[in-house]
């Protein structure tokens, strides 16, 4: 049975018993579908950026928690997660004026912190201007009001920058170069870019819920060895075996989702980067396409949109701690050496270690969040690869998609099983205590 969400009707109950159902001059899901185009344009800056996925996450997370605060601070009506941070947040809202426009506020605010920590997020400014532009054309907002919320939005996104300041990131450059470690079964640079280890300390970044970044450390990868009764050979065999005999439909799951902005293509002696989503940017797109379709009331869509954000944030923190620990080589690598040497997977190998897949982590991380909120079964056709040339694909649930992004990986021929399935275990370990972390705020 699908499972009602709660906080549509608690949020609806407030609205009504305190007038504020009059106060409303939009459908929520107007304002809905304006806060998900906007996650959007955070994503095309980060196509832009070419933002590998840990740091997509933190890009995503610190913006969402933007438009939390402003929703909280402003309304109250929301659980305070600030509490429940790893390290509390205190936010200190400014005054509200008369005509207080919420929705502008929380989806400027959202902007403004993302145009402050991502590389090109000045490019964001445009769609600052388009969101005032609309406000003040379509919904005939007074100058008075807008400048209220914008005055609203940059006092929250000021404190919100200065607290992701403090999250090691700046520090990150600060470490020693990692370099591949000698000896059969590490991970070594692939092919056809050969690049370095992406982001090998992101275990040092602080996470928002999870107590450490080894707090949900996975079992023990199946260990190197050239045994062909071993673990670690069969799954090797399965990659080789499995991408040569790929259905039309396994090959087109593979694609849909690859999510490696790291892909590169050639034409004669050119390098041309082939500009994808994260893997945390399609599962915001999925969180947004299923707002839109639930209808929820506004202060709900931000704060699923924050719970998925953080609750990513979290996962590729706990997936990254472990690829470095446990170091294990690519299918590509081992493939190419111990089996067929012309072998190449039908997706190219992101750079960085194997185990565990960060695509199962964290589809399976934002699965568990999105299924609390808004149901299981919760049928929705993702829309997000539309930009990339790719069909839009069906799903009944939530970890129906998960499972699928998991397996996925395997298709691809750029991880061994055993990292999908452990995967998905890890990320929805992380998935239910980010969750356990709301509820407990919700009772208080």
């Amino acid at each position: 049975m699908k499972r009602v969400n709660f906080l549509r009707f608690t949020l609806l109950t407030l609205l009504i018993s305190t007038g504020g159902i009059a106060q409303l001059k939009e459908p929520a899901k107007d304002d809905n579908t304006l806060f998900a185009e906007n996650v959007f344009h955070l994503s095309e800056i980060m196509l832009h950026d070419v933002a590998n996925p840990p740091a997509a996450s933190r890009f995503y997370a610190y913006s969402m928690l933007a438009a939390y605060e402003v929703v909280y601070a402003s309304e109250n009506k929301l659980a305070n997660l600030n509490n429940q941070f790893k390290e509390k947040l205190k936010i200190t809202p400014p005054s509200k004026s008369k005509g207080f426009l919420l929705s502008l506020a929380a989806t400027y605010a959202m902007l403004d912190v993302g145009k402050q920590i991502m590389p090109s997020g000045y490019l964001l400014e445009k769609e600052q201007e388009k969101l005032l532009e609309f406000y003040t054309q379509e919904r005939k907002a007074s100058s008075a009001a807008i400048k209220s919320s914008v005055n609203y939005a940059k006092e929250i996104s000021r404190q919100v920058v200065l607290y992701a300041k403090s999250d090691g990131y700046n520090k990150l450059s600060t470490y020693r170069r990692y370099t591949p470690k000698k000896g059969e079964g590490g991970w070594y640079p692939t092919p056809p870019e050969y690049m370095s280890a992406i982001e090998p300390k992101w275990e040092t970044i602080r996470p928002f819920f999870i107590d450490s970044a080894a707090q949900f450390s996975p079992t023990v990868p199946a260990p190197f060895s050239k045994d062909p009764g071993s673990s670690f050979v069969i799954q090797m065999k399965e990659v080789y075996d499995k991408t040569k005999q790929l259905t039309s439909e396994q090959q087109e799951i593979a694609n849909f989702w690859d999510c490696n902005p790291f892909a590169v293509d050639y034409s004669g002696h050119m390098a041309i980067g082939l500009k994808k989503i994260s893997p945390g940017g399609h599962w915001m797109g999925i969180t947004g396409i299923a707002c839109q379709q639930a209808k929820v009331p506004f202060d709900s869509t931000v704060l699923i949109h924050a719970m998925v954000s953080f609750t990513l944030h979290d996962a590729f923190i706990s997936c990254w701690q472990e690829k470095y620990k446990s170091d294990r080589i690519r299918p590509e690598t081992a493939i190419n050496k111990y089996l067929d040497p012309a072998w190449r997977p039908l997706l190219q190998t992101p750079p960085f270690p194997e185990y565990t897949s960060g695509h199962s982590v964290a589809s399976a991380s934002a699965a568990v969040i999105l299924t609390h909120f808004l149901g299981d079964p919760f049928a929705f056709t993702d829309t997000s690869e539309q930009l990339f040339g790719l069909p839009d694909r069906n799903f009944t649930s939530f970890y129906q998609a998960s499972d699928e992004a998991a397996i996925s990986r395997l298709y691809g021929g750029i991880h061994f099983r055993d990292a999908c399935e452990e995967g998905v275990k890890q990320g929805r370990k992380v998935g239910h205590f980010t969750l356990s972390k709301f509820l407990s705020a919700n009772r208080k």
